[in-house]
């Protein structure tokens, strides 16, 4: 029998060298951070603006910070239902298992990361009296490109693997969850794809859509060169790159999602098509997962935000605006005129 499907590469490891505490994704974090980090610098040097690097440096700082207290906070409550981390908090930034085994913060959302990073750069910015509109259009700009290599350290730690299809980019990660053969939509799929089904106690390991290379893709590269490239030299206010940044991640989200395993406690809080929906199985549209809903939510902010933004751009003083738009020897020539009224 043929089969329909590739196998997870067993050379994958999500430890770098044997024995330490040294894993893929922790340096995938990292390449993303200073990715993110050149491209901002080099949208700085592009525009010859006068920036002081320290600040730069130490905004990236509590920007991480931020992050990462948000994405854990997140993941250990929002997308955490059971109530575990509520009743032992101690434990939400403890690295450890209960044998005292080294594993890191296993767990972390997004959207939470997205919140923390939000408080911590605004957070230092207004203490700094930085333009918090113009360093925030510079960094969501820089900052995409750096999500596939977030994903890439997804799909090498084999985690975030989607939900079950039949067709050939199909992939059986090691560590997905089994399925019963009893489920009768279960079987018809390994059937279909070459997988043996000897009796309904089988459990199998079906198939799965690779979607953090989806991810890698749609939330890293697409979304960054249409940033980068469409609009960054484009923009027509202020604070038109953060609300274009949240409308384009929380669209390619919101689509990344249907093929993406949910959570099995938080699956389906909305399932309009009156079908049942496995969490392993797309059955609907109209069943949208708890990371569809928060993304959703993203682009309702985004939107805001450039109806925000664009109004206080029509709120500038027009003294101002024409400053703006005046070369410099008709700036001093203007001046030239107000002194010599004041003389008068």
């Amino acid at each position: 029998m043929s089969t329909l499907y590739m196998q997870y590469p067993e050379w994958l490891s999500p430890v770098i060298v044997p024995g330490l505490p040294l894993r893929w994704y922790g340096l995938m974090y990292l390449l993303a951070f200073g990715i993110t980090y050149l491209l901002f610098m080099y949208q700085v040097r592009r525009r010859k603006l006068n920036v002081d690097q320290d600040h730069v440096v130490n905004m990236f700082f509590w920007a991480i910070i931020g992050l990462l207290i948000g994405a854990r906070v997140f993941a250990t409550t929002i997308y955490e239902p059971s109530g575990y981390y509520l009743r032992r908090p101690w434990l939400i930034f403890w690295p450890f298992d209960e044998n005292m085994n080294f594993t890191g913060l296993q767990g972390m959302s997004y959207h939470g990361g997205l919140v923390g990073a939000v408080i911590g750069t605004v957070v230092y910015l207004r203490a700094k009296k930085l333009d918090i509109l113009d360093w925030g259009d510079m960094l969501v700009t820089a900052i995409p490109l750096g999500y596939t290599f977030g994903r890439l350290g997804n799909f090498i730690n084999g985690e975030l693997y989607g939900r079950v299809t039949a067709g050939p980019w199909g992939m059986i990660f090691p560590h997905a969850r089994r399925i019963p053969a009893s489920e009768p939509w279960a079987a018809a799929i390994a059937q279909k794809v070459g997988i043996p089904v000897i009796g309904p106690e089988q459990m199998l390991n079906l198939p799965r859509h690779p979607s953090q290379l989806y991810e890698a893709f749609l939330e890293g590269i697409l979304l960054w060169a249409v940033l980068w490239f469409v609009f960054r030299t484009r923009k027509p206010f202020r604070g038109f790159m953060i609300g274009a940044y949240l409308i384009g991640y929380g669209a390619v989200r919101f689509v990344a999602e249907y093929t993406r395993q949910p959570d099995a406690d938080l699956a389906f809080p909305i399932q309009l098509s009156g079908r049942p929906n496995p969490p392993e199985l797309f059955v609907s549209l109209f069943n949208v997962t708890t990371g569809q809903i928060l993304s959703f939510l993203m682009i309702v902010a985004g939107a805001i935000c450039l109806l925000l933004f664009h109004r206080m751009k029509r709120a500038e003083p027009k003294v101002a605006t024409m400053e703006r738009v005046l070369p410099p020897s008709a700036k001093g020539r203007a001046k030239g005129t107000k002194r010599r009224r004041k003389k008068r």
